[in-house]
C-alpha cells in the first residue's frame, strides 16, 4: 500500500511499506541497482504535487533528490535517507509550430519528443539513447543528435520552469532569474531545484539522414584514427561522427567469438539525399578500405533506425557503469592507449566510444550556461554485462581503464561521469569559475541544503 496526503494526488511510498521494494526497483533504467534506499519515494501525478512534496520534505527534515526517468548511470536519483520524487507522471508536449518551440516536462523522453515533432517538420537535439527523458538531459548540457549544428541540447533552452527549496514556483529565463536559469542549463544532478517545464527552439527536421561506417579489426586501431581524424576535418558541421571500440556485431560478423573493432562512423542530417552524400565525401574513399570487415557508404536511415541500433547497445535490464574524459590529447594518441584494455574486456558488450565534438566545434553555442566544454576530445568506456556475480570485475575494468587514460584528461561531464570513482569528478565537469558561481547559487537559493549536492564516493 502507498499513503495518500491531502496535499498530493499522488502516493508517498515509504521505507517498510509493502510497495517500497518495487518502487525502488523501478526507479532505474539500470540493471545495476546501488544499495542506497531513501526514507520515502513520492510519485507526483501533476505540476501542483511538486511544492507539496517540497514542504512535506522539509516539514520532516528530509534532503531531496530527483527521478525523471532513472536513466542515470551512476544512479544519482538513490540516495540513502531523505526523500526521493518521481518525476515520470511529468511527460507532457505543447508544440508551437508557428514560434517553433514546445514545453515539455521532464519525463518526456527524446524518442517521444522527435516523434512528436516529426509531422510538423521539426527537430530538436533529443539524447542517442531513445529512453533518456528531457529532464536530466536538458539539466546536465544534453551532448545529442546534430549537436555538431545545433550544440549541447541546453542552448536551445529558452525558459524553465523551477519549484524553489523553499516551494516557489519560478520562471526562469535570460530576463528573468537569469542566475537560476544559467545553473538549469548545466547543473545536471547537484541542481538545487525541481525543473517541472522547459520551454525549448526548434529547429527544421533534417529530411534525409545517411551514415557512412567503416568496420576494421581492431589491431588497425593506430592506422584508422590517423586516417578518420584527418578525414573528419574535412566533415561540415552538420555530419555527426564517433570512433566505437567494441566487439564486432552480428551485423559485421556471425563468427564466435566476435572479434575486437574499431568502427569509424559518420552521420549526415541533411535536406535531400544528394547534399547528405556530399556531406559525407570526406569519407568516401577510404585508403584503409581493403582492411574493413565491413563498410556501408552513403546508406540512408531514420530517427528510428539510429534509436534501434542505440537500443541494441545499451539495452534496458543490463547492468551498466560509465565514466566520461574530456581531453585536449588527439585521438590518435588516446584510442590506441585503450585498445588493449578493450580487447581484455571481462564482458563482450563492454565499449569505448569517442564522438568528435560532441557538443559542437562552435563554442559559442554553450556560451553563458554551467555546462562546460572543457576538451578538444572525448571519450566514454561503458562497462555492460549480464551477471551479477561479474560486478567487481566489470567496475574494475571500468576504473582499469579510465587510469590509462586520465593523466591526458581536463574534465569529466556531468551527466554521464561515475561520480562514484573520486570526489572532484563533480568539481572537474565544470570550469572553475562555473563551479564557484554553482557554490554560490547553492548557497543562495538552497541555505538549508533541502536538496542533495552531488554524488559521491
Amino acid at each position: 500500500m502507498s499513503e495518500k496526503t491531502e496535499e498530493m494526488e499522488g502516493d508517498v511510498v515509504r521505507r517498510g511499506d509493502a510497495a517500497y521494494h518495487d518502487t525502488w526497483s523501478a526507479m532505474l533504467w539500470n540493471g545495476l541497482k546501488p544499495q542506497r534506499f531513501p526514507d520515502l519515494i513520492v510519485r507526483v501525478a501533476s505540476e501542483r504535487d511538486v511544492p507539496a512534496a517540497v514542504r512535506l520534505a522539509r516539514s520532516e527534515g528530509h534532503r531531496i533528490a530527483l527521478r525523471s526517468h532513472g536513466h542515470s548511470w551512476c544512479g544519482s536519483p538513490l540516495r540513502d535517507d531523505g526523500m526521493l520524487i518521481d518525476l515520470s507522471a511529468l511527460d507532457a508536449c505543447a508544440i508551437d509550430p508557428t514560434s517553433r518551440t514546445a514545453t515539455v516536462q521532464p519525463a518526456l523522453s527524446g524518442r517521444e519528443f522527435v516523434a512528436a515533432l516529426a509531422p510538423y517538420g521539426l527537430a530538436f537535439p533529443a539524447g542517442h539513447c531513445g529512453p533518456v527523458a528531457l529532464g536530466g538531459y536538458l539539466l546536465s548540457g544534453g551532448l545529442g543528435w546534430n549537436s555538431g549544428a545545433l550544440g549541447p541540447a541546453a542552448a536551445s533552452v529558452r525558459a524553465v520552469e523551477v519549484v524553489t527549496a523553499d516551494g516557489t514556483t519560478l520562471t526562469c529565463d535570460s530576463a528573468e532569474n537569469p542566475d537560476l536559469f544559467w545553473a538549469a542549463r548545466g547543473a545536471g544532478p547537484g541542481f538545487f531545484g525541481v525543473a517541472t517545464r522547459f520551454q525549448v527552439s526548434l529547429y527544421d527536421c533534417p529530411t534525409a539522414i545517411a551514415e557512412t561506417s567503416y568496420v576494421f579489426p581492431l589491431t588497425e586501431v593506430e592506422p584508422v584514427t590517423r586516417w578518420a581524424t584527418e578525414a573528419a576535418e574535412r566533415l561540415p558541421p552538420n555530419v555527426e561522427a564517433s570512433f566505437m571500440l567494441a566487439t564486432a556485431s552480428p551485423e559485421v560478423t556471425t563468427a564466435r567469438p566476435r572479434p575486437k573493432t574499431i568502427s569509424f562512423t559518420g552521420t549526415a542530417f541533411a535536406r535531400t539525399p544528394q547534399e547528405a552524400a556530399r556531406c559525407l565525401e570526406p569519407l568516401r574513399d577510404c585508403p584503409l578500405a581493403n582492411r574493413t570487415l565491413y563498410r556501408k557508404v552513403d546508406r540512408p536511415t531514420t530517427f528510428e533506425d539510429l534509436y534501434e541500433t542505440a537500443s541494441s547497445s545499451w539495452q534496458q535490464g543490463h547492468r551498466n557503469a560509465v565514466d566520461t574524459l574530456w581531453s585536449d590529447t588527439g585521438y590518435t594518441t588516446l584510442l590506441p592507449a585503450l585498445a588493449a584494455s578493450v580487447a581484455a574486456a571481462p564482458s563482450e558488450q563492454s565499449l569505448v566510444l569517442a564522438p568528435l565534438w560532441p557538443a559542437s566545434r562552435d563554442r559559442t553555442l554553450a556560451e553563458d550556461m554551467a555546462f562546460s566544454i572543457l576538451g578538444e576530445t572525448y571519450l566514454a568506456p561503458f562497462a555492460i554485462w549480464d551477471d551479477p556475480a561479474a560486478d567487481a570485475d566489470n567496475m574494475r575494468w571500468l576504473r582499469d581503464t579510465m587510469r590509462i587514460v586520465e593523466p591526458y584528461g581536463t574534465g569529466h561531464y556531468i551527466a554521464e561521469t561515475d561520480l562514484t570513482a573520486d570526489p572532484s569528478r563533480a568539481r572537474r565537469s565544470y570550469t572553475p569559475a562555473g563551479w564557484e558561481r554553482l557554490r554560490q547559487l547553492k548557497a543562495a537559493y538552497d541555505p538549508e541544503h533541502v536538496f542533495h549536492s552531488y554524488l559521491t564516493p
